[in-house]
């Protein structure tokens, strides 16, 4: 399996600026990797020898429940107070590189494909563990606490270690699931979705879940609303809850992304 990760540098200066198929709706945003260049990178307060990129994150007419990076650390970089916000919990998808972390005091070191979930309230720290560049996706959301139900525990896994669960009367288009559905402490899922060259969404997905889609692996055609748009290794689709979608892979190889979805909570209501 390969993981995408942004690009940086600088792309030709004779290329079209309006030709990378960015797009950016009320419904939806496209931000392909070709944006992801160093002068749109971002630091960080308590990081050392890191850059991010911030391509999703709460505001009026975008992402309403989550915001995602994508972050660089250089040898010996990391932090020891990465979390600003106690309430808030996370996903750390390992693109390239080796992570050491330290979360509720037990040390993993982590490689490619490893998958580490950070509960709220919970004290964690990491470090770039090697003499190679550490790549990993952040995912960060404010946790929904219910009563009656504890936090959730952090843990940390690998996109090896689990099953791909295929769709009802297909083996071309499947979920990896970190998290149990039936899991109610947890409020969102992070998941690996692939589909086999030819593989296909049959129908217009319409769903109160938000979703954040960074494409790890492969190509396809992918409907966001009423458009469809070809997307690559890299790329990132916004969906805001209820826009349709659907999606046939192109290619010779599986077509992979990383899937935010809010999950298993009364919908506010108030806005």
């Amino acid at each position: 399996m390969t993981y995408a990760f942004p690009p940086g540098g600088m792309p030709p200066l004779t290329e079209d600026p309006a030709s990378n198929g960015a797009h950016f709706t009320e419904s939806y945003a496209v931000i392909p990797a070709s944006t992801m260049r160093d002068i749109t990178s971002s630091l960080l307060p308590n990081w050392v020898k890191t850059r991010c990129w911030i391509i999703a994150r709460p505001m009026t007419g975008f992402a309403e429940t989550f915001a995602q990076y994508a972050v660089e650390i250089e040898p010996n970089g990391g932090s020891d107070k990465p979390e600003p916000d106690r309430d808030a919990e996370g996903v750390l998808f390992i693109a390239e590189g080796k992570m050491e972390i330290i979360i509720a005091g037990e040390t993993h070191v982590v490689g490619a494909g490893g998958y580490v979930y950070c509960p709220p309230a919970t004290r964690w720290t990491l470090r770039n563990a090697s003499d190679e560049m550490l790549r990993f996706h952040w995912i960060r959301r404010r946790y929904v606490h219910v009563d009656g139900y504890d936090n959730p525990r952090p843990f940390v896994t690998s996109d090896a270690e689990q099953p791909v669960h295929w769709m009802p009367g297909t083996d071309k288009w499947g979920t990896t699931r970190f998290v149990s559905p039936d899991d109610l402490r947890h409020d969102m899922h992070v998941n690996i979705v692939t589909f086999k060259p030819g593989g296909q969404i049959p129908f217009a997905e319409t769903h109160v879940m938000e979703h954040g889609l960074y494409v790890l692996q492969g190509t396809a055609k992918y409907l966001l609303n009423e458009r469809w748009v070809d997307v690559g290794p890299g790329d990132f689709m916004w969906l805001r809850a209820f826009c349709p979608q659907a999606c046939i892979a192109t290619g010779d190889v599986p077509f992979r992304y990383l899937l935010y979805k809010d999950v298993n909570r009364h919908p506010s209501l108030t806005l």
